[in-house]
């Protein structure tokens, strides 16, 4: 203020520069005019009505329990000023930071408060010119998080600095703004204190509605009071002390008190609060408290949209838990006209004999006599329990890269999903949390289509796979996978045949995928496994079968990170775009990959009829015979043949010649005959092959069954 580079003496003009006189703290203008230096040292030395204005530098108060019985006080290990204001316990206060600087400014921003000088025209305190300490130019929260870089960040917790503080709310001002939303203006807060971090309402809601987790979180009561409705933090404070004499008599309870205790079972032991981590990457996480005599693994679990501290969470389901233990005791008394001033959330003290304690009054009948009940308290619930504040690890940053996605038009798998939808997967190094998936019509305009919060499971053949006869156990391949990510396990033959370690293999383009499931899994290599035991072409794919699976072909895990896309079963076979890339970084960033792609809805393709063959007949016609398959429903052995699956039972039989098309013919029903003067006309059976498919209203011709015919 006097010294530094924008100071008093740097910034006056030689003319009209005063001259510092160490010795008093003085600085003296040659005009006369004189300035005193102070020190938050000596505070009482500001006392008096010698002076005719001050400037305020810097004003403040740490955030720690108690810190305005000492606002110049904080605590700093290696410092020697280091010391907690009088009567603190030294625990995070973030409130009574807050309500020190809306006294001080509040008080000093009213005009009575802070009057205009008759002198220089400017006001006692130039308020413009006060400055809070202490704002740090450290990133808000990468300081306090990374304590390897920043020696003093521990002291956050217990410190001055209000980086990160400054945003917060007090819970009075949120109450009274949702309550204003919701028209209701008579309302006090008065006894309401909190401290809100961050509140998230997800859509408009009723005020009850967004009440609730606020009332959950910092235990407060809503009570209407003479046409009020007043808002009050629970704090265990007795405001009635009863006599035995203060209680009435009435028919309904002629003994003045009625005492009941709940059941054990009948509360949880163990409660699971999820929350918003404040101080971190302001992810979801969650804090758990048990009682310590409870042997049931049951959970009460609560989600509430609100940032708080590790500590502050545990603090929460602590009083939670102790709340709920003691309130299994509750009262009813019979109270006389005298007591009408009691109402609901007032506490009460009952005297020894008897129900003896404190409690909480829950409701209210209005009759001859009042009859209330309450339940116990214990005002020790309410004072926050002491926990070591805890920090998330820093999450260290890596430059966005591109990632891979694979897309998978595949047969159904379960029977219950979309068959239209074609599925993907993605993996990436390093993973970037979660992938965004967007679409449009053209190269512009996109929409988000969905987000891929997994890694899938995804590497690449070591080994060539050749064909083998689908529905059989494959024991002679030897099938060797290197991953990405991830690892493979080994699954017993009952799990096999359940639908487990279900696998795609093809050449990473949409539709030519191979259904493999394999049992045994055997870790060769650093993410290298050896899988054995294998079945192939499940699920109708063995129309995708090729002669051979090259090594370096793709291989993806079917498990939950492989999901649909949600497609509109009208965008099949229509080319749309899609960008995918990291989902905190937008479309047009240049992680993202760009895609033209065109989807065939491969679960609503018919299977390939089974055991075709070709009997001849006496008059030397030939007839193709075969059994058709389903897609849907054909694990059950209790019906005499399989569900059908299509609209109606069509199949389109061809004859061909290489790859000419000699002859086409649609049937309805499960075999075909050749005539003897078709074949003369075709040049007899020779090098002919026969294909049969079976044939869908929605998705045309399937996979077809072929047969050599020879003559």
């Amino acid at each position: 203020m006097v010294f530094g580079e924008s100071g008093i003496l740097a910034t006056s003009p030689p003319d009209r520069r005063p001259d510092w006189v160490a010795g008093r703290r003085m600085l003296c203008w040659p005009n006369g005019a004189t300035a005193q230096i102070f020190s938050a040292h000596d505070p009482e030395s500001l006392r008096g009505p010698q002076f005719d204005a001050a400037w305020v530098d810097e004003l403040g108060c740490a955030s720690i329990d108690k810190g305005t019985n000492q606002p110049n006080k904080f605590v700093d290990p290696k410092s020697s000023e280091s010391v907690l204001p009088h009567y603190s316990d030294g625990r995070r206060d973030e409130l009574i930071q807050m309500q020190y600087l809306r006294a001080l400014l509040g008080y000093w921003g009213e005009a009575a408060n802070n009057p205009v000088s008759g002198q220089y025209g400017g006001r006692m305190l130039d308020m413009s010119r006060a400055y809070v300490w202490a704002w740090d130019a450290r990133p808000y929260p990468a300081f306090p998080r990374n304590t390897e870089l920043w020696s003093d960040a521990e002291n956050y917790a217990r410190g001055h600095w209000i980086n990160g503080r400054g945003s917060a709310r007090s819970l009075a001002s949120v109450v009274t703004e949702i309550c204003r939303r919701a028209g209701v203006s008579e309302i006090d807060t008065s006894a309401l204190h909190g401290h809100v971090r961050g509140y998230h309402q997800k859509d408009a809601a009723e005020a009850r509605s967004a009440l609730q987790p606020l009332m959950l979180r910092y235990g407060f009561d809503a009570i209407e009071r003479d046409g009020v409705l007043v808002f009050r933090s629970r704090t265990g404070m007795t405001d009635w002390a009863l006599g035995q004499n203060a209680l009435a008599v009435n028919d309904e309870l002629p003994y003045s008190t009625e005492a009941h205790c709940a059941a054990q079972s009948e509360m949880a032991g163990r409660v699971r609060l999820r929350f918003v981590e404040a101080d971190a990457d302001f992810e979801t996480v969650a804090e758990e408290s048990v009682l310590p005599d409870v042997e049931t693994h049951a959970v009460a679990a609560s989600e509430i949209p609100l940032a708080m501290t590790r500590a502050e969470g545990r603090q929460v389901v602590e009083r939670w838990l102790s709340e709920a233990r003691l309130a299994r005791d509750s009262v009813r008394l019979a109270l006389p006209p005298s007591a009408l001033g009691i109402g609901a959330g007032d506490v009460i003290e009952l005297p020894g004999d008897g129900p003896a304690g404190t409690y909480r009054v829950d409701r209210v009948e209005y009759r001859a006599s009042q009859i209330v009940e309450a339940v116990r308290i214990d005002p020790e619930s309410y004072r926050p329990a002491e926990f070591t504040e805890e920090t998330s690890p820093v999450t260290p940053f890596f430059a966005p890269a591109p990632v891979l996605p694979l897309f998978l038009d595949l047969p159904l798998l379960r029977g219950d999903e979309p068959p239209h939808a074609p599925h993907m997967a993605v993996t990436a190094t390093p993973w970037p949390g979660s992938v965004a998936v967007y679409h449009a019509a053209a190269d512009s305009d996109y929409d988000l289509l969905s987000t891929q919060e997994a890694r899938a499971i995804i590497g690449m053949t070591e080994t060539a796979l050749v064909r083998a006869r689908p529905g059989l156990w494959d024991r002679g391949s030897r099938l060797q996978v290197r991953l990405a990510s991830g690892s493979l396990e080994s699954r017993p033959r009952q799990q096999i045949l359940a639908g487990s370690n279900l696998a795609a293999i093809g050449d990473g383009t949409v539709e030519n995928w191979e259904l493999v499931q394999f049992r045994d899994a055997r870790l060769v290599d650093d993410n290298t496994y050896l899988l054995t035991n294998l079945l192939r072409g499940q699920l109708g794919s063995d129309a995708a079968m090729p002669e051979s699976w090259p090594e370096g072909s793709y291989f993806v895990l079917l498990d939950n990170a492989v999901t649909q896309l949600g497609l509109a079963s009208a965008s099949r076979n229509l080319a749309r775009h899609y960008r995918i890339g990291p989902a905190r970084r937008g479309y047009d960033d240049p992680s993202y990959r760009h895609y033209q792609l065109a989807f065939a809805g491969i679960g609503l393709r018919p299977y390939a009829p089974v055991h075709l063959r070709a009997e001849p007949a006496g008059t030397g016609d030939v007839t193709l015979r075969w059994i058709r398959r389903t897609r849907v429903g054909g694990d059950s052995w209790d019906g005499l043949e399989v569900p059908l699956g299509e609209e109606q039972e069509l199949y389109l039989v061809r004859i061909l010649a290489g790859a000419q098309v000699l002859r086409e013919e649609t049937v309805a029903s499960a075999e075909w005959t050749y005539a003897s003067a078709a074949i003369a006309e075709d040049g007899g059976l020779s090098g002919l092959v026969a294909e049969v498919a079976q044939v869908s209203a929605t998705y045309g011709a399937g996979a077809p069954a072929k047969l050599s015919l020879n003559g």
